[in-house]
């Protein structure tokens, strides 16, 4: 949502033709031309995030009774759009979010007095309320539905199975010069068989440097490969070192244990989030984060900024790392995660979030009494929205920079 003075000439401004969506059409098939069609879906659908969440808002407000006056996909200029009753509906120039604007969102914005009833700061409670928290309860619920598709229609990977194959290749590892390929399955080392992937992990870690002699199965057929390990590690523990990842066989669950199981990952990963939340916006936590700035923009290779897992990304290192996800469930799963941060972010009680206006419709109704509503006085708490804003541009920017000079990898 979004509050901004009310604009007497929106309807003057809307083009009369189909050009600008043609063009925005043309830019994503150039893209996809460019960057690989992967990417093209992972925008597609980060954009479709965005659409529900305004979505949310938009069908509540409505439901209020409210007076919905825009509902924009991006920023920026107008591309598209048209007029529904009292509503405009289009796309804008600059695909970085969306907007819904409702009318009288805070004491600060003036509205026809014709209109004061259907304000958002008339309404009661309950329905601020919903409308306040509806573009996270949409996140949630898509967050449901991708877990729900993943568990029953692909299913988890299973760890402890003995039913593993070769799923992903470290650059230019032992494996990798010795020709081991995805798929493979490594069943024994100089003769001694093993089943788990941890034994046979444990097994060449005890051989640095050594050569080895790995049986393995490829299309059904038994080989033998020799290989030189590395005498150590990535971390550079003194170990013998292959460069293979498992990939474990996926177990699928029942439609009713899947609806179960959906509920339970999700309020996990809720918790996770806002764990995860609480440590990067902590003083050690932003400490860290501007330590690894400083390292990637001194040149300090020993920093190895990219391979920290656990910084900010923005929304084109999102983008990035789902590209690079192996096949639809680990998408759908990377989908899941990013619904869910999105979700908790926005609740986090500040303005401009939508966890600003739960919090001041919270502090709002506590102060009213019978018969007499009482109204926050936003003014005051616009220098912490800016100092808000401010941190948030500022975590976007860095975060970007970081996501093109040291882009993370799943591979």
């Amino acid at each position: 949502m979004r509050v901004q003075p009310k604009d007497p000439q929106v309807i003057e401004e809307v083009p009369s033709g189909p050009w600008g969506i043609i063009g925005l059409t043309g830019l994503l098939a150039v893209a996809g031309v460019a960057w690989g069609a992967s990417i093209v879906v992972m925008i597609v659908a980060l954009v479709f995030m965005i659409f529900m969440h305004e979505l949310g808002h938009y069908v509540t407000a409505k439901a209020a009774g409210m007076k919905v006056t825009e509902f924009f996909i991006g920023f920026g200029p107008r591309l598209w759009s048209f007029q529904r009753g009292e509503t405009e509906y289009g796309l804008k120039a600059i695909p970085a979010g969306a907007y819904v604007k409702v009318i009288g969102m805070s004491n600060l914005e003036e509205v026809d007095p014709a209109d004061e009833p259907r304000t958002y700061r008339q309404q009661p409670y309950g329905r601020r309320l919903s409308v306040a928290v509806a573009g996270s309860t949409m996140h949630f619920l898509m967050a449901l539905a991708l877990v729900f598709v993943v568990l029953v229609g692909f299913g988890i990977p299973k760890p402890d199975s003995d039913n593993w194959t070769v799923g992903a290749l470290t650059e230019r590892s032992p494996a990798e010069r010795a020709g081991l390929e995805l798929g493979d399955r490594v069943v024994a080392v100089d003769g001694q068989r093993f089943t788990s992937f941890d034994d046979l992990s444990g097994e060449l870690r005890s051989h640095p440097g050594d050569v080895v002699t790995l049986a393995i199965v490829r299309d059904g057929e038994d080989r033998t490969l020799d290989v030189r390990l590395a005498g150590t590690n990535p971390e550079g523990e003194r170990v013998g070192f292959l460069g293979v990842g498992p990939e474990f066989e996926r177990v699928r669950s029942g439609p009713v244990k899947g609806v179960v199981e959906s509920f339970k990952t999700t309020g996990e990963t809720m918790w996770a989030s806002v764990r995860g939340l609480g440590s990067f916006f902590s003083p050690s936590g932003l400490s860290g984060y501007v330590d690894t700035l400083t390292a990637n923009t001194s040149g300090n290779k020993d920093a190895k900024v990219q391979d920290n897992p656990d910084r900010v990304v923005s929304i084109y290192g999102a983008v990035r790392l789902a590209s690079q996800s192996d096949g639809v469930p680990d998408v759908l799963a990377f989908l899941f995660a990013i619904n869910i941060f999105v979700g908790i972010f926005n609740l986090v009680p500040l303005l401009p979030l939508d966890g600003g206006h739960v919090a001041i419709a919270t502090y709002e109704k506590i102060r009213s009494r019978p018969g007499r509503m009482y109204h926050a006085d936003v003014s005051k708490l616009m220098p912490l929205t800016y100092a808000v804003v401010l941190l948030l541009v500022l975590v976007g920017v860095t975060s970007l920079y970081l996501d093109i000079t040291s882009p993370l990898s799943l591979q």
